[in-house]
């Protein structure tokens, strides 16, 4: 479960600061589909991923 909140919270962060560092035409095609939602569930799907990732890790990490 450690693991899983780790990519989570990695992927929501390189998918948060990927539209902001990359020219506008490039089109990352793994995260393509985020855009489909449009731009405010987007972000929402984004903060999710990071927000569940960083619970799981530090629910697994205090348990040790």
């Amino acid at each position: 479960m450690k693991e899983v909140g780790i990519f989570l919270l990695l992927g929501g962060l390189v998918a948060m600061v990927a539209p902001l560092l990359l020219p506008a035409n490039f089109r990352f095609p793994l995260l393509d589909w985020i855009n489909n939602w449009g731009p405010t569930i987007a972000w929402l799907i984004r903060g999710g991923a990071v927000l569940l990732g960083l619970v799981l890790w530090l629910r697994v990490r205090n348990q040790n």
